[in-house]
């Protein structure tokens, strides 16, 4: 079905945009509700979800090296049950494209094309990924490795350039209200670390497998620096104010004056936008379809890409009517279910697994 290979680099490469991408736009101003001044210490605590899901995902791979999670799930629970499982996190992985796809649109409605219809952003990017998937993984990669430093280096020079601006007085004063609020803050960027579960479908087809883990571990290590180093800028820039913005990293470039010539950067924060949103969208897009192949039993899972393009554009554009609905989801929903589907799940399927592994040793020895 999948026949090309990618490092674990390669791996962590696709994974590192495909969690900041979406978290360092909408993340830093719910985080901010809760966490007050503290939300730069949110991150590190959400990030435990992240090395908790790579770990299990990991010891998944170890009992069932070639398979992902619609296939093993079957071998665990049953074919009945696991089927029935495995349509739910084709579901799961479907909607949560449409809802990265329609937050990514309506970002560049908002913000830049107001008078271009949001269908259009959406259908357009969807053919690029389109392309990309029916790639397969390999082309995934090197798309990834080319667009990192795209991704990267745009963040560098907004830190630099916005630095003049800093009052590290909004830092103080910490854990002033205690360890409460930052915990609150955290809950939300947790189901943003569970989205390392993706890493399911990535491990079958690593080249260096015993590397798998290490660079799971790291590439949630380098997402939690990423996120507190961002979350550090908005408040010594935005202070008590970051709340109340809902991309609080554009209000951030609207600050960088250099020389009366540098002025009024969005084009940046824009830039991480649609290289990170194309790989997410991209490795969201890659799961969904390669899931539904193998739940189908098909030998290749790219004659389903372009029917589930549309399937996607769908549910980002009815589901999610408005930008008001998507910060509602991404609050009210997105936790629970991205910790259920992307953790709890995965880690009843593992002590399942364990357990009936221990028995059926126990029956042959005996």
């Amino acid at each position: 079905m999948e026949k090309g290979k990618i490092s674990s680099l390669q791996m962590a490469i696709i994974l590192y945009p495909t969690i900041v991408a979406t978290a360092i736009l909408e993340v830093p101003s719910i985080t901010a509700k809760y966490a007050q001044n503290d939300l730069w210490l949110s991150p590190i605590l959400a990030s435990l979800f992240g090395y908790v899901t790579v770990y299990i995902a990991y010891k998944l791979h170890k009992l069932y090296p070639k398979q992902t999670i619609i296939q093993f799930s079957e071998h665990i629970i049953g074919r009945f049950v696991g089927k029935i499982l495995g349509f739910l996190y084709l579901f799961f992985y479907i909607q949560g494209t449409g809802h990265i796809t329609r937050a990514y649109a309506g970002f560049i409605v908002d913000s830049f094309l107001f008078k271009t219809p949001i269908i259009v952003i959406m259908a357009s990017m969807l053919v690029l990924c389109a392309f990309v998937v029916r790639g397969g993984l390999e082309g995934l990669g090197r798309a990834s490795q080319l667009f990192l430093p795209i991704f990267i280096f745009p963040q560098l020079i907004l830190i630099i350039l916005v630095f003049p601006d800093f009052d590290f007085k909004n830092l103080f004063p910490i854990l002033g209200n205690g360890i409460m609020p930052p915990i609150k803050g955290s809950i939300v960027p947790s189901a943003w670390f569970t989205e390392f579960f993706l890493i399911t479908f990535l491990l079958p087809f690593l080249a260096d497998k015993k590397k798998g883990m290490k660079y799971g571990m790291v590439t949630v290590f380098a997402v939690m620096i990423t996120l507190v180093v961002v979350n550090l800028v908005v408040l010594f820039v935005l202070g008590s104010s970051t709340p109340s913005k809902v991309y609080p990293l554009m209000h951030v470039a609207r600050y960088i004056s250099f020389s009366d010539f540098f002025e009024h950067l969005e084009s940046i924060v824009m830039a991480i936008w649609i290289v990170g949103a194309f790989i997410k969208i991209s490795m969201f897009y890659y799961a969904a379809a390669l899931g539904t192949a193998q739940w189908l039993n098909l030998s290749d899972y790219r004659p389903v890409v372009w029917p589930l393009g549309i399937l996607i554009v769908v549910f980002g554009f009815w589901s999610l009517p408005s930008t008001m609905e998507l910060s509602r989801y991404n609050v009210g929903a997105f936790p629970p279910f991205g910790l259920i589907f992307q953790t709890i799940i995965p880690f009843v399927l593992f002590v399942i697994a364990v357990l009936r592994n221990r028995k059926r040793k126990r029956t042959e020895t005996s």
